[in-house]
């Protein structure tokens, strides 16, 4: 499980996506293709892997999808999402 947890994370776009669900509310599919400016394709794509992984839920809402992080994440692997995402940030705001 730690395995994947960590591919998951480690590629950009989905951590991007997962900094956007951070906010712990539930975001359309198509928020998300418009803020991570990639196609309905590419961001079904990550977002299966990081469900996969366990990291976020779904639902169907007619026509899309909505996200939100899984709400069932053990709190050692919360922890780990909030370290990574804190970590991205400091870096981000570190090279601007």
């Amino acid at each position: 499980m730690v395995v994947t947890i960590l591919s998951a994370l480690a590629e950009p776009t989905r951590l991007a996506a997962l900094r956007i669900l951070w906010d712990q509310g539930e975001h359309c599919a198509c928020e998300l293709i418009a803020r991570l400016d990639a196609t309905q394709s590419r961001v079904s794509r990550h977002m299966r892997v990081l469900k996969q992984a366990g990291l976020v839920a779904d639902r169907r809402d007619a026509q899309w999808v909505r996200y939100r992080i899984n709400p069932d994440l053990p709190a050692d692997v919360q922890t780990l999402l909030r370290t990574v995402i804190e970590m991205d940030d400091q870096s981000e705001r570190t090279a601007a």
